[in-house]
């Protein structure tokens, strides 16, 4: 039963990316950092195969004025997202209710995977 269920989360049905990993965000002026971490090391290779940086771009093509760089940090499950011109300027100069970006996270994690 077990095998059976594993077979059809991965294969056949869109999963939200919160289902299989957790995510942290910080903010360095008009850059934002969203780090992806896998709940379980066995689901790396999923985020690594579907969550591209070209991904990451278009989930936040509304507001996205620079671009995305990907890093994998395999030894630890994660991927790294670099936004620049993310922010509208930074807290200190952004109208913007979240000038840190800290929502940023649960917006992502919101992707659905394949």
């Amino acid at each position: 039963m077990r095998f059976f269920l594993c077979f059809w989360k991965y294969d056949f049905n869109p999963m939200k990316l919160r289902e299989i990993a957790h995510s942290r965000t910080g903010d360095k002026g008009d850059v934002s950092n969203i780090s992806i971490i896998a709940f379980n090391e066995t689901d790396y290779s999923i985020l690594e195969e579907h969550l591209t940086a070209e991904r990451v771009a278009e989930h936040f093509q509304e507001i996205l004025i620079g671009r995305v760089t990907r890093y994998e940090l395999p030894n630890i499950g994660a991927l790294n997202f670099v936004l620049t011109g993310m922010l509208a300027g930074g807290v200190t100069r952004s109208l913007a209710l979240d000038g840190h970006g800290k929502t940023l996270s649960s917006a992502l994690l919101d992707l659905e995977l394949p």
